[in-house]
């Protein structure tokens, strides 16, 4: 047997680990995590914010700023949940 192959077989078993994919599940939920917590946190800031514009409290400007920031974050949201559904049904075509 030529020393070359072996050479080259045991490189290669050896490289093999190097180009799997490694699976994070606890970094996607981290992830996750911190996105819905930034969204809940902008809405609940806008709130915030309109409750004390109402009362007088509060600078317009910075009511405005909420808002816009507010409605960014929900067109995000529907976008990413539209985009989710059109892969769930893209799978459900798929045949078994």
């Amino acid at each position: 047997m030529d020393i070359r192959a072996i050479n080259a077989t045991q490189k290669y078993t050896s490289l093999k680990e190097a180009t799997q994919p490694t699976q994070n599940p606890a970094k996607a939920e981290n992830i996750a995590g911190k996105v819905v917590g930034d969204f809940a946190s902008a809405l609940k800031q806008s709130e915030e914010l309109a409750v004390s514009s109402m009362t007088g409290s509060a600078d317009p400007h910075a009511l405005v700023q909420a808002l816009a920031q507010t409605e960014l974050a929900v067109e995000t949201a529907v976008t990413v949940r539209n985009k989710v559904v059109a892969a769930y049904q893209e799978i459900l075509r798929m045949p078994v």
